[in-house]
């Protein structure tokens, strides 16, 4: 039986978790879930799964939550102390730390240090502080596993194969809602438009990234440290049907690719699981009716964001903090009604150009960063 602690229960990549959970009651048991504003979704988990702890993000949503599941033995705490508590957790085997943001950071950060193994969907946790967060890792002798589709798919692709005869790896990107969208329309398009994604199913703030393609280069940047790959030999390919998750390309030329219908359910129950494998509930992959596979490269005009994250990536230190930071305040202003779609690859861009990269030595350090980031970033947008 292995315990969990679910960072972030109440969003996409938490609420997949907990069906797998619940489809394989014989396997897991949930200690601790944390939460954001949705308390009535938190208080049916809490009542569903009965955990030991959970915590959400302000003291009067914890005595509005504590109203809610009265008669629970459940403890309920608020903040970052609170999901510092669910993270370390002293039954927890395993958190799946699945927090949107740069707000996963110091929890995550928390498991690691408790001995905990991390499945890890929260990719900012590496994109600002991945050398701290890998050293620590080692030191502390825990398992990281991917979550995010892509990168369970290069970790499926891994197996039985020396890294040493790795070439390079292949991140696909669905190209979201406007990868054939005109140019010229792009600086008018609606929220509601962003939020279309043609394939998945996620946040509002990851679907915006997916739309800019900032996730994915996000996600270069955590491949780079989770596989200890140089940025420059990880490739980005724009593949639609979003069926080849991504891939591996060897030094005698094969290519190993791990294909799928779109369901984070799959990569979840991987990470909860490895080296077993367990049903999902996803459905098998029929080729014949799908047909055929596209594959396209990224157009850097279209995807301005994309090109930032490799020269942050290649800046390294305290650049991909800022960098995320400024793109997290910029998509917050575009989904406020207050900024452009164009505007965010502009503001992150701009805020850039202002930082002079710098070593981090500490966790403080890339709060610091990230601070620093947002505040330039709000600047730009005030002005």
């Amino acid at each position: 039986m292995k315990k969990l602690s679910i960072l972030g229960s109440t969003g996409s990549i938490g609420v997949s978790t907990l069906e797998v959970v619940a489809a394989h009651r014989d396997k897991f048991e949930v200690v601790a879930l944390t939460g954001g504003t949705n308390l009535a979704l938190l208080s049916r988990q809490i009542k569903e799964f009965s955990p030991l702890v959970a915590s959400v993000i302000t003291e009067e949503s914890a005595a509005i939550l504590r109203k809610m599941v009265r008669g629970s033995k459940t403890e309920i705490l608020h903040g970052v102390p609170g999901m510092i508590a669910a993270a370390s957790a002293a039954e927890t085997d395993m958190v799946v730390a699945a927090i949107v943001g740069a707000a996963g950071l110091v929890p995550t950060v928390a498991a690691i240090r408790a001995g905990k193994d991390v499945a890890l969907a929260n990719k900012e946790t590496l994109v600002t502080a991945g050398r701290l967060i890998m050293d620590l890792v080692k030191e502390r002798g825990v398992n990281l596993y991917p979550v995010d589709s892509e990168h369970s798919a290069v970790f499926q692709s891994l197996q039985g194969h020396r890294s040493d005869d790795v070439k390079r790896i292949i991140l696909t990107a669905s190209g979201g809602p406007f990868s054939q969208y005109p140019l010229e329309k792009l600086a008018y398009v609606s929220i509601d438009d962003a939020l279309n994604h043609p394939n998945w199913s996620m946040g509002r703030k990851i679907t915006i990234d997916s739309a800019t393609m900032m996730n994915k280069g996000l996600e270069v940047i955590e491949a780079s440290w989770l596989f200890d790959m140089p940025v420059d030999r990880i490739s980005v390919v724009i593949h639609p049907q979003s069926i080849i998750h991504s891939m591996v390309e060897y030094v005698d030329g094969c290519v190993m690719a791990q294909m799928g219908v779109p369901d984070m359910k799959a990569p979840i129950a991987y990470a909860l699981t490895y080296p077993e494998r367990v049903a999902t509930g996803v459905c098998g992959l029929d080729l014949s009716s799908i047909g055929s596979l596209t594959f396209f490269d990224p157009d850097y005009e279209r995807f301005p964001a994309l090109r930032l994250a490799y020269r942050a990536a290649r800046d390294g230190e305290s650049m991909p903090a800022v960098m995320n930071a400024a793109n997290e305040v910029a998509v917050d202003a575009f989904l406020s009604g207050k900024a452009r779609f164009m505007d965010i690859a502009s503001i992150i861009g701009k805020t850039m150009d202002a930082h002079r990269p710098h070593d981090l030595g500490t966790i403080e350090d890339v709060l610091q960063a990230d601070r620093w980031g947002r505040a330039k970033a709000r600047e730009l947008l005030g002005n």
